[in-house]
């Protein structure tokens, strides 16, 4: 039997890479809201990198699952829709193989041995095996069974072994006199034929191992007993003679005739872009997919690859494709939901875009809760209060707004937590880096800024108390000059920011000229630099007070 593979996918909800808080609680909050107004399970949250010690322990505390990692959004096979089949063994009759093609409409099917894909075969290959001329010994070449010819002519067999395979000898029509038979039927032979019980004998004394005998005609005892001394078995066939022999050729196994040359095959996990080019090279209808464990899975045309319909993606804390989990542009972006400037982002379509200037996008997301008649429960109050305290530092960011303390406060009663305990109980855990990396660490909160045609990265890390700041510092600045080395970045920065002493200590290196970075730096703030380092009290957002002012100064420069 059949299907075409077409359960209705999942529509992911994710945040920016290198995500924050605020990008898993709103990715997490928003795809239940959704799943809960709909009655659905159909949004699924997803993240675009490693969560953050902070993050996880926000998670842990309140028990909520992580979301899994999604790498790329470009397309893979498995998410193509393709034709299962259960294909045929190699073993398999071209007659049987026929009739299954025309069943589930198909032009082609896997053939397999022992559950393992060894070929190939098309209507074309079976239509071409009868159309063209062949000997008699044709059948014999192919080692067909007994099963088959018995299957295929409708028979019975009535003497000899069912086990038996015809893989010597020729295929001969015993319609002439004994005398003239005689001539013909070699040793081995298969001799079609009637009732006429002298020819049949004569094709015994012939030594023929097979006889078939058509129209049901009934054989005699005697003939019974001389064939099983000679060991030569007897099928009776409801069929004539002319009938019987087309359809003899049809008895071949499907191995004889498939393709099983250098197969070309695709697994689930390869993308569809490389398949495609593929496919373009290779005059072939349909091409067999395999698991991670080489097993058969279905098969797939290039009409599937056109049909396909793309991922279905809903973006949380972020607008810009620079900021986006790799493939975007393969996805389908129907809904964003953000807080922050619009980027460059463009869609095939309009789409659902909720933009608003709040210190977070979990407050977004719990008015949409309220606007929506949906109640917030405990686990999920917890999550975007939580949330709103990491992206506002505890309400002390210039982003923050009335808005956040109003909806922070009302989620922080409804998840049973003091707000700025918990915040400080938070920000200590996202300071514990003893077991980072210092590539963990620059990652764990990351964007990218395009500025007058350079790519500055801005990483940012809140810590609990100064004895970390000189700790970092040390081991972060020799990692921030190699990475400009091996990346696109023309300049990157560190946040090391005190949110209880609302300060912020900037790393900075630049890939030219430090003296420019410095020279930026010192223009931007008003302050006197040191050569990668200055103290910038009273900062603490990266949006609304760093980069602004960053920006302003490059371009007067």
């Amino acid at each position: 039997m059949i299907k075409v593979v077409s359960e209705e996918k999942p529509i992911y909800v994710i945040g920016h890479k290198n995500p924050d808080t605020d990008s898993i609680c709103a990715a997490i909050a928003y795809a239940n809201l959704r799943n809960v107004i709909e009655g659905t399970d159909r949004y699924v949250p997803r993240r675009a990198g490693h969560t953050n010690p902070e993050t996880k322990f926000v998670l842990k505390t309140f028990n909520i699952r992580k979301p899994e990692y999604l790498d790329t959004l470009e397309p893979r096979i498995r998410d193509v829709g393709m034709r299962t089949t259960a294909g045929i063994d190699a073993e398999t009759s071209l007659k049987k193989a026929w009739e299954q093609m025309k069943e589930e409409k198909l032009r082609t099917l896997p053939v397999f041995r022992d559950g393992e894909l060894v070929g190939m075969i098309t209507q074309g290959d079976i239509a071409r095996s009868m159309m063209e001329e062949h000997d008699s010994t044709v059948l014999s070449s192919s080692a067909v069974s007994c099963r088959n010819i018995v299957e295929t002519v409708d028979g019975e067999l009535i003497v000899g072994d069912p086990d038996a395979v015809f893989k010597e000898g020729t295929i001969a029509i015993g319609a002439a006199n004994p005398e003239v038979m005689v001539q013909h039927i070699k040793p081995h032979s298969m001799v079609i034929m009637g009732n006429r019980a002298d020819a049949q004998i004569s094709a015994l004394e012939q030594k023929a191992d097979w006889l078939i005998v058509c129209l049901g005609s009934e054989v005699f005892e005697q003939i019974k007993r001389l064939a099983k001394e000679n060991k030569c078995n007897i099928i009776v066939t409801p069929h004539s003679t002319y009938k019987t022999a087309r359809l003899i050729n049809q008895s071949m196994p499907a191995r004889h005739v498939m393709y099983d040359g250098d197969l070309v095959f695709f697994h689930e996990q390869d993308f569809v872009k490389d398949v495609k080019k593929t496919m373009t090279k290779v005059r072939l209808r349909y091409f067999p997919i395999l698991s991670r464990e080489n097993k058969f899975m279905g098969m797939i045309s290039q009409r599937n690859l056109l049909d396909m319909e793309k991922q279905q993606v809903i973006l949380v804390d972020h607008n810009e494709k620079t900021q986006s989990v790799d493939g975007i542009e393969s996805a389908e972006v129907i809904e964003v939901i953000d807080h922050h400037r619009i980027g460059g982002l463009q869609t095939a379509a309009p789409v659902f875009f909720r933009n608003q200037p709040l210190g977070c996008t979990c407050t977004i997301v719990a008015r949409m809760y309220k606007e929506n008649g949906v109640e917030i429960s405990k686990d999920m109050a917890a999550i975007m209060c939580s949330a709103i305290l990491s992206d506002t530092l505890c309400f002390k960011s210039p982003t923050c707004t009335d808005i956040d303390r109003k909806i922070a406060s009302e989620l922080a009663e409804i998840a049973g937590i003091e707000p700025e305990k918990f915040a400080e109980e938070m920000f200590r855990a996202g300071s514990e880096v003893s077991d980072k990396t210092e590539e963990e660490i620059f990652y764990q909160d990351f964007k990218v800024f395009s500025v007058e045609g350079r790519d500055i990265g801005v990483a940012q890390i809140t810590i609990v108390g100064e004895d970390l700041i000189e700790k970092l510092s040390e081991r972060m600045l020799p990692f921030m000059h190699e990475l400009l080395g091996r990346t696109h970045l023309d300049a990157a920065m560190l946040m090391l920011t005190d949110v209880m002493k609302e300060s912020t200590e900037l790393l900075f290196v630049n890939k030219k000229e430090q003296q420019e970075m410095k020279t930026v730096i010192e223009e931007a703030f008003r302050v006197k630099a040191e050569e990668d380092h200055v103290f910038l009290p009273g900062l603490v957002s990266r949006k609304k007070q760093l980069m602004p002012r960053i920006t302003i100064a490059m371009r007067d420069m």
